[in-house]
């Protein structure tokens, strides 16, 4: 096999473990389920329409992991999100992460 052939399959094997690890490592079907709550306020799939919630559709997983995690230490202050966090597992927060990450962007 000639040298630059080796190369493109490494880089592209590479590529392809890159990218799959920074995806969320929570389930996205389990996430969908654990979400309808949520959406309520952060609309259909996380792609609020109302300036008053965030758009969650496409945000990285670690950082809803990272801000559900804050709501439920009571670190970040939201009389709504406080309470809504407060329940949730880790392995609860990694599924609405992955699901809402999945989304995409909205526009």
């Amino acid at each position: 096999m000639a040298k630059a052939t080796l190369i493109k399959i490494v880089f592209i094997t590479a590529s392809i473990t890159f990218a799959h690890g920074s995806h969320a490592s929570g389930n996205i079907d389990s996430g969908k389920t654990k979400a309808i709550a949520c959406q309520v306020c952060h609309g259909e799939g996380g792609k609020s329409k109302n300036p008053l919630y965030p758009v969650l559709a496409g945000q990285h997983a670690k950082y809803i992991v990272k801000q559900l995690k804050a709501f439920k230490a009571g670190t970040r202050k939201d009389p709504i999100m406080n309470g809504m966090a407060a329940p949730l597992t880790d392995s609860d927060m990694e599924d609405v992460a992955a699901f809402f990450e999945s989304n995409g962007n909205p526009q």
